[in-house]
């Protein structure tokens, strides 16, 4: 199951409305509806604030599976979102739901700066490809290396994906320095 699944069959477990929920969240119903029949994503914070109110981990709102030695991965094999993966950005204020992922070319940086960066494509429009900067790379192998795993996990019916190569940044003066 889905996220949308999953929070559907949570929110029905505790006997709550999807009334109820949204006043918790503080948004509205239809948000809530949206949600439910897979047709969007909650922001971050609001992610975090929902497995808190329900009192569930993250993992199981997303369909991770929580058994000892297990990859998280949730099987959603047959179901429209297969072609989807759900990817945290690096900075955590993101959730893109990706239907393709495209790293940049090399970027011509100091030593200490991101060579890299893959992109999460979530939607495509009259006005282009709605992305958003999922992660930076030191090197190309890296990023290569990044595009697999996610690709195996899309393969294998995962729901969700955490970035495992990318590194941490901050920005200074316009530049992408890494953090040692």
């Amino acid at each position: 199951m889905g996220f949308s699944d999953n929070l559907r069959q949570i929110r029905r477990e505790q006997r709550l409305s999807q009334e109820e929920l949204a006043e918790r969240l503080k948004v509205s119903r239809q948000a809530v509806s949206k949600w439910e029949q897979g047709n969007g994503y909650p922001e971050v914070e609001k992610l975090l604030l929902l497995s808190e109110v329900l009192s569930v981990s993250l993992d199981r709102l997303m369909g991770g599976n929580t058994g000892a030695g297990e990859e998280e991965c949730a099987s959603i094999k047959g179901s429209d979102q297969a072609r989807r993966i759900l990817i945290a950005s690096f900075d955590g204020k993101s959730i893109v739901n990706c239907y393709r992922v495209q790293a940049s070319p090399r970027f011509r940086t100091r030593k200490d700066e991101a060579k890299y960066a893959l992109f999460g494509v979530d939607s495509s429009s009259f006005w282009g490809e709605n992305t958003t900067v999922l992660g930076w790379y030191r090197d190309e192998e890296a990023l290569e290396q990044e595009i697999l795993e996610i690709q195996k996990a899309l393969a294998g019916g995962c729901a969700a994906y955490t970035l495992k190569y990318a590194v941490k940044v901050k920005r200074h003066w316009g530049k992408i320095k890494i953090v040692e």
